[in-house]
């Protein structure tokens, strides 16, 4: 077979370019009415009807504002309160991790028209207004305030913060990653109580980047990773008073390790829910904490053979007397009906199915909103059942991928709407669920699709040798003959709950697979055991055997594929990054046979060098599980390496750490195995930014013209 080098799409058009960006249409500030949302444009907060799509007015223009507060005039981003008199604005953000980040936050009044900065000398986290909008709360270098909106007075709720050792109000750097969330403070429902977490991490050993800035000497980045096996920060859940300025310490009393992944309040002024898991990550208790006292009681505990995953699916009904929470208890996911004392009153999703997404609960119509993988694993359709678990009604049946944002009032709705082969739709319904108006279809990008001649994404499945039946994508070459002899170039992710093969938009790599399809090349992806969509026993049973099983199905998903007439088994190959670098590794290895070359992008190269909240879920400590960590990490079989490897890493990856990199070339060096390899100094886990997307997309796809 001769390779087409008359592609029309190429890699400066794709990462340089842009120009197959779709349209999006961001998430919508839903104002309080349901029906208008806001918008920033231009620097500007634009108020919209959202059943017309026209602009009503133009709320407030940060070109407009007084400057003399020290405000830069660029509005970042913006949050009202809940009568929507006053807008927080946060302007020069900088990210610290995945999800933090610290800026300049002022409060605008909308009817004096007046902006009032909230720390005028310095950056801070998390600015927050109380619910009765008189005060705001955020984190300044380790610890929590707030400040009297009228007054301007700021007072300290904590005053231990300290770098690298103790931290109030923000979540560490493994809760963050690990547990989703960054601010870890809470005003409650009087605007009279702070609760908060404290992270203690005094004793979590640290870990250095190093950066390059062009200067005389590197930068050093030191900052607390527990990796596994090791402490993690000790951390406490407390209960500020404003009124007495006292703290109540919530009693947990327990001496073993545990980790607050949640802190959530319930509709009682002196009841606060907070789950409590243990290190194993596999029971989960949700405490009632009493406010005034800190005293808890447990209502509810779970516990699970495998491990449970945190959700922020809870929901607590208007009567104070019910709540709405999610579990995998059954086997899949669904939801269920509580009382606020924990007993159970009934589930109100039922089936052979995961609830993948929990919208909302409307008091109003009592019913609830999910998203479920009920018709396929592979796709995803929007529901609405009664709080009696009952009269369930599909409210966006289209084959492909569904996702929704409720308006405030639930009266409206967007569905966002794709498939493998076509880009996102927004459409707006109402709560009849009849289609209103549509907001963009990205018929541009459809019409860029005809004109490059992109190849139509087509799904199968097939049935491995131990009985498991997995599911696949597959993009075939442009001009496909069937007699030919194609090179086959699989992409994987396969992490636990992932899904790479679903009915949905695949982003900017789709471009980049259609571009390889149009050079010759079969692209194709397959979901092994471990991933999501497919209920808690194909999603856990790779439990202290991270990639053994996903090895298994991949290497035979690879001699499915080299066992189709029109396909060259001498020539698969694969690629992943993160999880997927992990993985593409092993298979290159273990599979040495099967595949002829691997690109691994930030790969987990032995679990002992990843942190312990993400690990230990999985695999256990390596003390509890040695074999599952010997047998299964990339470079205790360096010595397996036969074909063609391209290992990649940024120098600046907070999140897999380069150490994996250098550490599986150490081991590739000692077995004498010739590799390729490409580091990307000051890059993070993404490896973005000054060209990097553009350079890496160039190297990975030279690599596969040379070497598969």
């Amino acid at each position: 077979m001769t390779i087409n080098s008359q592609s029309t799409i190429t890699i400066d058009e794709i990462w340089k370019d842009y120009k197959y960006i779709p349209n999006r249409v961001p998430g919508f500030n839903f104002m309080k009415d349901g029906r208008h949302y806001t918008r920033l444009e231009n620097n500007t907060i634009v108020k919209y009807d959202l059943t017309t799509g026209e602009k009503v007015e133009d709320l407030v223009s940060g070109d407009n504002m007084d400057k003399t507060s020290g405000f830069s005039g660029k509005i970042g981003s913006y949050e009202f309160n809940e009568d929507e008199s006053l807008i927080v604005i946060k302007s020069e953000s900088e990210p610290i991790y995945r999800r933090s980040s610290k800026a300049y936050f002022h409060i605008y009044n909308r009817k004096e028209n007046s902006l009032q900065a909230v720390n005028e000398d310095d950056k801070i986290s998390y600015a927050t207004l109380s619910p009765d909008a008189n005060k705001i709360a955020y984190v300044w270098k380790n610890d929590i305030y707030y400040m009297n909106i009228e007054d301007g007075i700021t007072l300290p709720v904590t005053s231990d913060g300290k770098m690298n050792h103790i931290i109030n109000g923000s979540a560490d750097w493994v809760y963050e990653e690990e547990f989703s969330f960054a601010k870890a403070f809470f005003w409650g429902p009087d605007s009279k109580q702070i609760a908060y977490q404290k992270f203690d991490e005094t004793e979590v050993p640290e870990f250095t980047l190093t950066n390059y800035r062009n200067k005389l000497y590197p930068e050093y980045v030191t900052f607390k990773y527990p990796k596994v096996g090791e402490k993690n920060a000790i951390v406490s859940a407390h209960i500020y008073h404003l009124d007495n300025e006292k703290t109540i310490n919530v009693s947990i009393n327990d001496s073993k390790e545990f980790y607050l992944p949640r802190l959530h309040w319930t509709q009682d002024n002196n009841k606060l829910f907070i789950y409590k898991m243990n290190r194993h990550q596999n029971q989960l208790d949700i405490l009632a904490a009493d406010s005034k006292t800190g005293d808890v009681d447990v209502i509810l505990t779970e516990k699970n053979e495998y491990y449970i995953d945190i959700t922020d699916d809870i929901r607590f009904l208007k009567n104070g007397k019910e709540f709405i929470w999610s579990s995998e208890k059954s086997g899949f996911n669904h939801l269920y009906l509580h009382k606020i004392n924990g007993e159970e009153i009934r589930p109100l999703t039922q089936g052979d199915f995961d609830v993948t997404s929990f919208y909302g609960y409307d008091e109003e119509s009592k019913s609830l909103y999910y998203q479920a993988a009920e018709n396929s694993p592979l796709e995803r359709q929007i529901y609405k059942v009664n709080i009696k678990g009952n009269k369930k009604k599909t409210i966006a049946s289209s084959k492909g991928t569904n996702d929704a944002q409720f308006s405030s009032t639930f009266e409206y709705y967007i569905n966002t709407y794709s498939n493998i082969n076509t880009p996102a739709t927004y459409t707006v319904f109402n709560n009849k669920h009849k289609m209103v108006r549509a907001i963009e279809d990205n018929n541009s990008l459809q019409k860029i699709q005809n004109e490059e001649k992109v190849e139509t994404m087509e799904f199968f499945d097939f049935t491995t040798s131990e009985g498991t039946s997995l599911n696949g994508w597959m993009l075939k070459p442009a001009n496909f003959d069937e007699n030919g002899q194609y090179p086959v170039f699989m992409y994987l992710y396969g992490g636990p709950g992932s899904q790479q093969v679903t009915d949905s938009w695949k982003g900017q790599n789709y471009w980049w697979f259609q571009m390889l399809a149009q050079q010759g090349y079969v692209v194709a992806c397959v979901d092994n055991r471990g991933t999501g969509g497919r209920g808690e026993k194909f999603k856990k049973m790779t439990y202290l055997q991270l990639g053994h099983y996903e090895t298994i199905d991949q290497i035979e998903s690879a001699k499915y594929l080299g066992a189709l007439k029109y396909i060259d088994k001498s020539r698969i190959g694969i690629f992943g990054w993160s999880y997927g670098g992990y993985m593409s590794s092993l298979c290159l290895l273990k599979g040495n046979d099967v595949f002829k070359s691997a690109i691994a992008v930030a790969p987990v190269t032995n679990w002992r060098w990843y942190d312990s909240v993400y690990t230990e879920r999985y695999m256990r400590t390596e003390k509890e599980n040695p074999d599952g960590y010997a047998k299964n990490s990339p470079v205790n079989f360096a010595y397996k390496l036969k074909g063609n490897y391209l290992l990649i890493h940024g120098m600046g990856d907070d999140n897999v750490h380069f150490q994996n990199s250098v550490e599986m070339a150490n081991a590739l060096i000692a077995a004498n195995k010739q590799f390729d390899t490409y580091y990307y100094p000051n890059r993070h886990h993404g490896i973005s930014g000054g060209g990097a997307r553009l350079h890496l997309y160039n190297k990975m796809t030279n690599f596969l013209m040379e070497k598969l």
